[in-house]
């Protein structure tokens, strides 16, 4: 079917009005709920300190069209700190080509070899932080649609009522492009990993939803990852061991007091962070080793 003849199941104006409240913990998928667009690199001190991001990462978030919608380009004073799509050396365990979702950091990863993954910034709403461990990616949606759960219309009557058949997916849906959703022993954690509509929010603790990228990002991570892919969600004390304490930004925004991470910069990291194919793709693998075989850059001491 093609995604944009759908019929959407309330009007817009109905789905505009719920923007301000949504809050997803049901079987047909998460979302959060919508705060004021705040620039992050006007509003916050420590942002300012960050470079003006680089023409490579401003392309990634360009306008881009995608199932006959149009997702917007993301402001660059969004695209500061760990929020934009980046290389790094990794010092995880986990598989190639697994997902590692680290929601204190608010940072997922994506292992590609070579002691290399590809970084993408996350927001994270309070169901984000609700689940730990394992899981498997199960089901995997384009333009998900979204439905109140029976709690939620029964604490809140008069926000959710008028949604109770739902909303199709498309660019007015919290979330966002595409849709992963984990599952463990086989049975739905409703933990999902998701895109946004409202890119301010990312880097952001919110009031609900669980793990959403920018749309940009999310399709990028879902053209990488199969059906089967495993998931590792961090506990606190994971995070800490990773990437050490944390101290509190502007609005909902964290950065590690030491930050261990180096990002890795050049045309080789662009070859991978500019593709959508798996980590074990032959030209991702060879762009790895390539820089693999370089020296490793000290990290600058804080």
């Amino acid at each position: 079917m093609n995604l944009k003849s759908r019929t959407a199941l309330v009007t817009r104006r109905h789905t505009l009005r719920a923007l301000g409240a949504l809050a997803v913990t049901g079987s047909l998928g998460a979302c959060a709920a919508r705060p004021g667009a705040v620039s992050k690199a006007a509003a916050d001190p420590v942002a300012l300190q960050d470079p003006t991001p680089s023409a490579a990462t401003l392309a990634r978030y360009q306008q881009m069209q995608d199932h006959g919608y149009t997702i917007v380009a993301v402001e660059p004073g969004y695209l500061t700190g760990s929020n934009p799509r980046a290389l790094i050396y990794y010092e995880g365990s986990e598989p190639v080509g697994s997902i590692v979702v680290d929601p204190y950091a608010r940072r997922l990863y994506l292992p590609i070899g070579q002691g290399l993954a590809i970084r993408y910034g996350c927001a994270v709403g309070k169901q984000g932080t609700t689940f730990s461990g394992n899981g498997v990616i199960e089901r995997k949606v384009e333009w998900p649609s979204w439905a109140p759960t029976l709690n939620m219309i029964r604490t809140e009557p008069e926000v959710y009522t008028d949604y109770a058949q739902g909303v199709l997916g498309g660019p007015q849906n919290p979330l966002g492009a595409r849709a992963l959703y984990l599952y463990r022993n086989g049975k739905d954690t409703y933990y999902r990993i998701h895109g946004t509509n409202n890119p301010s929010t990312i880097g952001r603790a919110t009031s609900a939803g669980c793990i959403r990228l920018f749309d940009q990002d999310v399709i990028n991570l879902y053209k990488r990852v199969p059906l089967g892919t495993d998931v590792h969600v961090r506990t606190p004390e994971e995070s800490a061991a990773m990437v050490g304490p944390l101290k509190s930004g502007y609005r909902g925004y964290v950065i590690p007091v030491h930050d261990p991470e180096v990002v890795i910069h050049g045309p080789e990291a662009n070859a991978i962070l500019d593709t959508s194919a798996p980590g074990d793709d032959p030209a991702i693998a060879a762009a790895a080793a390539q820089i693999a075989a370089q020296p490793r850059p000290a990290k600058a001491s804080a």
